[in-house]
């Protein structure tokens, strides 16, 4: 009987995208895989939707079922909390997962894969006596943090909000000022503080193990924390045993996998000379928009730079910077840039609207240096494509991604300002001059980005460390759906 894997993908694009790319791993293998999907959430995240149907037409042998929609589905509105919204979703469509499971044919189950964010679903897992496993988006390093998390803050100790910048210790990543920390858990009298806690308890404490999107060498110091059984510290005299972590990674998607047809910009970057333009994009989802102040800074300081440059530029948003959709505004660039930047940069730069294919773009010859905001999708593109990155964190837990970056991989450096709300033009024209231009230290970010590159390729090979962990996890699921 063929072996079956299921996959449950979390919520938006940044957490399906690098899924997708486990499941290439599992076909490889010779497995079968099944991607349950909450389609509710197509009708609201236009991203999402697209790469669902990119990814639909581009693997067929990846079976898709789009589970039976709820009655009377929960909603979340522009000044609501979008993961309180998820968590209620993902209660709501445990009926329709259990139908969907208990649909395959008996003990075809491999192993259930569930988004890290999902773990309500892993009570469907236990009641039909499934191997489940969590999937981590994330690092290694901010998954280290999140298992920490719930049992670091002792009652009646500061909330992590009352400490502002002072450091929180953690065992395998560097001490990182509270102020970092995911918004979610910085108040804890908050509703989302208490399903967000909540949800990384449950993430320690359930599944029979953790796949997450690095290699280890890349994070040596927190896989190393991740490999001790007493990371997550006893209760009640009751011992807690950190799940199996498993660094599969990384997993991005292929140059070409992104678009159908060749994009402008594509055409562009082939005029131009080899590692000379900087990359600014931030991201998939549409969130990570800067205000028209701030895309004038940037502006002026791309101008004043002399250097050539590929800018995705986004209409700002209205309302909460971190709601899950795209909104698809317009963005009406000679409105949003100051007067007369195009002309004076049509030589050198190109602007572009909304969006443009990231991992083309990080691979081609003529990229030099990248803007982003720290998105670990985005991150992990930018090493295996080379290219030295300016950090510039948003939202999420990028502010911790930065503080990796820069202080244990040392792959990026910091646009000084954005903590502040606004980075300036000169920020803006010093960055692009370190890294585009011949100095030591831009020398040495380079050098360091090519060993990382060179080791991802290495761990993905046969023999590679992340292909020697993914053999382990398919050993272990094999030995649990044998008990």
């Amino acid at each position: 009987m063929e072996k079956t894997v299921v996959l449950y993908p979390g919520l938006s694009v940044s957490h399906f995208v690098p899924m997708m790319q486990l499941a290439d791993m599992f076909l490889e293998e010779g497995y079968a895989v099944a991607v349950a999907l909450i389609d509710l959430t197509l009708d609201q995240d236009a991203a999402l939707a697209d790469a669902v149907d990119r990814v639909a037409s581009a693997k067929p042998s990846v079976a898709f079922h789009r589970l039976l929609r709820i009655q009377n589905p929960p909603t979340v509105t522009d000044d609501g909390e979008p993961f309180l919204w998820y968590f209620q979703i993902l209660k709501r469509y445990n009926d329709r997962l259990r139908e969907f499971l208990c649909s395959l044919p008996p003990r075809s189950v491999h192993a259930v894969i569930v988004d890290a964010l999902s773990v309500d679903a892993l009570d469907v897992t236990k009641e039909l006596g499934l191997p489940a496993y969590t999937f981590c988006a994330a690092n290694a390093s901010a998954l280290a943090v999140f298992l920490q998390l719930p049992w670091i803050r002792a009652e009646g100790q500061p909330s992590f909000k009352e400490l502002g910048d002072a450091p929180v210790n953690f065992s395998g990543v560097p001490p990182i000022p509270a102020s970092h920390l995911v918004r979610q858990m910085l108040d804890p009298e908050s509703e989302i503080y208490t399903a967000m806690m909540n949800a990384m308890r449950r993430g320690a404490e359930d599944p029979d193990g953790i796949l997450v999107n690095t290699f280890a060498s890349l994070e040596a110091r927190a896989v190393g924390a991740l490999r001790d059984p007493q990371l997550v510290p006893p209760s009640s005299g009751r011992a807690r045993r950190t799940p199996p972590v498993y660094c599969v990674g990384p997993l991005v998607a292929g140059a070409g996998a992104e678009a159908k047809e060749k994009h402008e910009c594509l055409a562009w970057l082939d005029g131009q000379p080899e590692r000379s333009v900087v990359l600014l994009c931030f991201g998939s989802i549409g969130a990570a928009t800067h205000s028209e102040e701030q895309l004038r800074e940037v502006a002026v300081g791309l101008q004043r730079s002399g250097h050539r440059f590929l800018w995705v530029v986004r209409a700002p948003l209205r309302g909460d910077t971190e709601r899950l959709f795209d909104p698809r505004a317009d963005t009406d660039l000679d409105a949003l840039l100051p007067d007369g930047f195009l002309e004076a940069t049509r030589d050198r730069g190109l602007v572009v609207k909304h969006w443009a294919p990231q991992v083309e773009v990080l691979n081609h010859r003529a990229t030099g240096a990248f803007v982003t905001h720290c998105g670990w999708n985005s991150v992990l593109e930018g090493i295996t494509a080379g290219v030295p990155m300016l950090c510039w964190p948003m939202y999420a837990e990028q502010k911790m991604n930065k503080l990796f970056m820069v202080e244990e991989a040392m792959v990026g450096v910091e646009m000084v300002g954005w903590q502040q709300g606004l980075v300036s033009a000169e920020e803006v024209e010093a960055k692009v001059r370190l890294v585009l231009e011949e100095s030591e230290e831009g020398n040495q970010l380079r050098t360091r980005v090519a060993a990382h590159r060179n080791a991802a390729t290495m761990a993905r090979r046969g023999g590679g460390s992340s292909r020697a962990a993914f053999g382990q996890f398919l050993s272990d699921a094999a030995k649990l759906a044998r008990e």
